[in-house]
């Protein structure tokens, strides 16, 4: 099986190459993926391949069905590119103002066609269903994975357990990661006004200064959150965004600051929201002040599940190699495939997609550069995973 699959793969590498290339090159942002969409769904029904669309959405399905009935396995793609002008030198670079595949989202689509090309082939070999899922939105909240999971199609073809992959510059192409449990945070938007009264710079006793106000629940903000979070999950509170509109001699009425909170614990991000309302508030009353506080929800922390993470890191490391597969850190990125994980039995891996002795640039930079080498590897690996889970 390994060898049927490694020549599959490598009979097929060359269209999924120039499959990634076009996808590459015609990047569209998020919920604005309709060619794409259209460029995919031209490549299955080709090959013959169901394509099922989810109503209401740009997202959809393409199935494929064993030849006996089984259980069912999901994997998912993005679709959507993100708002950056590319800056790189490919001659296959975006063609598109303010749109570019910085994240990747161009190699896991087309590996994910290739997966479906090579495992049609191959149906009679494994019983059940796989389902390519296509999610529209993931780089924008509120994401696309949450409308998939409430929506009709996904309940008729729900799978017993799913696949997510991204890549990982860091790592060397032809390598691939995992984490076992919690592997990605939460991510949530943080929004505070701090309202006061602005005036003279130069009669600070006659007003109530909103950014000295904004300053200190900002400092004080870091060490409350570090004071109360669980000691074994990872919390990071941080503020990016500062407006205080005023001048050298001039302090405003009030002071806007953003940030994110992001955790690996549900119970504690709950909990947390509660208290960086209470605790901001807190601090403006007690300075004379006041603030209002929103934090919008974003995506959940993703988990991979412990025993099939073992499972797919041995089959990983047998069929690549022992020395092709690394046990990554959790990290503190977002990524909404953590919809799927909360729900469903997931294991969400990375492939390397870095050049050897190279710098690299880090996603969602304009002169990100994936290595296509990775293909080589990502699409047999997929294969065989759904091949070993299915038989």
């Amino acid at each position: 099986m390994k060898a049927k699959i490694s020549e599959l793969a490598q009979k097929y590498y060359q269209s999924i190459i120039e499959y990634r290339r076009y996808i590459h090159k015609n990047p569209e942002i998020s919920f604005q993926e309709f060619d794409t969409v259209n460029y995919i769904k031209s490549i299955f029904d080709e090959k013959g391949i169901e394509v099922i669309p989810v109503k209401g959405q740009t997202s959809f399905f393409a199935v494929i069905k064993g030849s006996n009935p089984g259980k069912t396995i999901g994997i998912r793609a993005e679709l959507d590119g993100l708002p950056v002008n590319e800056e790189t030198s490919l001659d296959f670079k975006s063609v598109k103002s303010g749109a570019m595949h910085a994240c990747g989202h161009d190699i896991h689509m087309a590996s994910l066609i290739g997966t479906g090309i090579i495992i049609d082939e191959l149906k009679e070999y494994w019983s059940g269903r796989v389902v390519l899922i296509f999610e529209s939105g993931e780089e924008q909240l509120p994401g696309g994975a949450k409308a998939i999971l409430e929506s009709e199609e996904f309940s008729l073809y729900r799978p017993d357990l799913m696949i997510g992959m991204h890549v990982l510059p860091e790592l060397e192409a032809g390598k691939v990661g995992f984490c076992s449990g919690r592997y990605m945070a939460s991510g949530d938007e943080v929004y505070i006004t701090v309202k006061g009264k602005g005036g003279h710079a130069a009669l600070p006793h006659t007003l109530v200064d909103p950014v000295v106000i904004a300053s200190s629940i900002i400092i004080n903000l870091q060490a409350f959150v570090s004071r109360n979070s669980p000691a074994l999950v990872p919390t990071v509170l941080s503020f990016g965004k500062v407006i205080a509109n005023g001048a050298t001699n001039i302090i405003p009425n009030e002071v806007s600051i953003e940030g994110t909170f992001r955790t690996m614990d549900e119970t504690w991000r709950s909990r947390a929201h509660t208290l960086i309302e209470s605790y901001a508030k807190g601090i403006a009353q007690s300075m004379g002040g006041e603030c209002i506080v929103e934090i919008r929800k974003g995506y959940p922390s993703v988990y991979n599940n412990p025993q099939l993470t073992e499972v797919f890191s041995k089959l990983s490391s047998d069929f690549l190699g022992h020395e092709s597969v690394v046990v990554l850190e959790p990290r503190m990125t977002t990524d909404d495939f953590a919809y799927f994980s909360q729900q469903i039995p997931s294991v969400f891996f990375r492939i390397g997609v870095g050049f050897p002795n190279s710098e690299h640039y880090q996603l969602h930079s304009s002169q990100f550069i994936a290595n296509e080498e990775a293909i080589k590897h990502s699409v047999p690996l997929l294969v065989m995973l759904l091949v070993n889970n299915l038989r």
